[in-house]
């Protein structure tokens, strides 16, 4: 009898289990059904009900703000000032006054005069402002830096572009155009006004895509995920007498290739005070060498990092606090890498360290390089004894600046780097040895160093009278700043 009674149960039991599971089922459709018609709800309501329509080139954020408000309040964050890393954070800081060689290594050019940390998108027009770089003429509207200097500060400036034209854009002065180029880096550089799709607004990067045969309207959202960061942060010159912004990518994005095309041009940013080398300054090559690091090689796009994603109840947005990854840990790095926090920022760090140890080693050797052929011309050395050795300095600054200037080479690819700075301070050893045969031959022994122990020590050896700079750059910043900006205000631009 039991055992009849049990056989006869079996099938009553896989029933009701059955019907347990296809209820489960049926409520876990409902709960994600809700979720993705919340979802799609929140977005339309986002589109569907915008306070203000932006159509054509809107440059204010506020604007924008008033449609997209958590997009606004993350990036209004930007101006937070309360990080700090073990090498690097938001806040500010006077670079010439830590590592005083870089003020010899870029003896003759502005970037002598001042190099501060960079801060976060709020600051890009208020430190274009306070650098000694951007000069204090007497008429503002004379230079001496032109228009292109404006050119990655803020979405004013495709504005400018489409109403003057961008090669006259690029050849106004950098003065003249101070009361129209007022509203920070934000949404209109980025973004569709209409769909708020990812676009590009600067024409050099659609530019040197065309001359490497490539279309970037092809791109996928992934990519313009980076790219729109690309716009901007990328190695770049001043071409021709209308300065005009060009990515000297057409053989390649390696620093080779990049050096490759600068000789070819016969280009030259400067000519070194010190030892006359004809010297390239790299500007901020982090795309490039995003690209060639881990991260990048694996398809990650900048903004998997530096604009991690936020829910919100129903809502998945970006937050567009801009800044280091260190700042944020658990929503950037460990959205992938499952490990502790303090290991995470360990392993950063190591990378950091191992190449800021190479570039501590090669700033002396090649500031000692470039006071070594500063010794060989005063002792009646020729223009052809010097060349090999000026094209060594050359090649090794360039290596040197093309490591140090990047944001987050350390991070981004920390192997290239290290490779680039090692090959920098191969040549600058090798200019040591080039220019120790001509000084021999000039009966030279011996090239005493000057103290660059300090920033002051530094400038007064290449003949900078820093107090005369910023008594000027003072009295420009309480004159002629509050009049572009009462002007831009006046002119309904800000």
């Amino acid at each position: 009898m039991k055992l009849t009674a049990s056989i006869k149960e079996r099938p009553v039991i896989g029933w009701v289990i059955f019907f347990v599971i296809m209820l489960a089922v049926f409520l876990l459709g409902m709960l994600a059904a809700s979720i993705t018609e919340r979802r799609a709800e929140t977005t339309a309501s986002v589109f569907n009900n915008r306070k203000v329509e932006i159509t054509g080139i809107e440059p204010r954020n506020r604007i924008w703000g008033q449609n997209f408000p958590r997009e606004f309040e993350t990036w209004k964050r930007t101006a937070n000032m309360d990080f700090r890393s073990k090498h690097m954070g938001n806040m500010p800081e006077d670079v010439l006054s830590s590592r005083p060689n870089m003020v010899v290594l870029w003896a003759g050019y502005a970037f002598a005069k001042d190099y501060s940390a960079p801060r976060g998108h709020m600051y890009a027009l208020e430190d274009q402002y306070v650098s000694m770089r951007t000069g204090t003429p007497r008429n503002p509207e004379d230079g001496p830096q032109p228009g292109t200097c404006w050119a990655c500060k803020s979405p004013d400036v495709p504005r400018l572009m489409e109403e003057m034209g961008i090669a006259n854009f690029y050849s106004a002065k950098w003065g003249a155009l101070g009361a129209e180029v007022v509203n920070p880096i934000g949404c209109g550089d980025c973004h569709d006004p209409v769909t708020m799709s990812l676009t590009i607004t600067r024409p050099a990067l659609v530019e040197a895509f065309q001359r490497q045969g490539r279309d970037i309207t092809q791109a996928t959202n992934q990519e313009m995920r980076s790219l729109v960061c690309a716009q901007c942060h990328v190695e770049y010159y001043f071409q021709g007498d209308g300065k005009y912004l060009t990515f000297p990518w057409d053989g390649g994005m390696t620093v080779e290739a990049m050096e490759a095309y600068y000789d070819a041009a016969k280009y030259s940013d400067w000519t070194h005070s010190i030892s006359k080398a004809p010297m390239l300054k790299a500007q901020h090559p982090d795309y490039e060498l995003f690209l060639l690091g881990p991260h990048g090689q694996r398809g990650l796009a900048c903004a998997d990092c530096h604009l991690p994603y936020v829910s919100e109840g129903g809502v998945k947005y970006s937050n567009h606090q801009i800044m280091s990854p260190l700042n944020n840990i658990s929503g950037t790095c460990g959205t992938c890498h499952r490990d502790s926090e303090a290991n995470l920022r360990m392993y950063v760090e190591q990378n950091q360290d191992k190449v800021l140890e190479i570039r501590d080693r090669l700033e002396p050797e090649l500031v000692r390089a470039h006071i070594m052929a500063k010794a060989a011309w005063d002792a009646g050395a020729t223009a052809e004894e010097m060349a090999p050795a000026l094209q060594l300095i050359r090649e090794a600054g360039w290596r040197w600046d093309y490591g140090v200037a990047s944001h987050g080479a350390s991070f981004h690819a920390p192997v290239e780097t290290q490779r680039i700075l090692a090959h920098g301070l191969d040549r600058a050893l090798q200019a040591q040895i080039a220019l120790q045969q001509v000084l021999f031959a000039h009966g030279v022994t011996d090239v005493p160093m000057p103290d660059l122990s300090t920033r002051a020590a530094a400038s007064a050896y290449i003949g900078f009278d820093i107090e005369k700079e910023r008594a000027a750059n003072e009295e420009w910043l309480k004159t002629v700043i509050p009049q572009w900006l009462e002007t831009a205000k006046q002119n309904g631009r800000l």
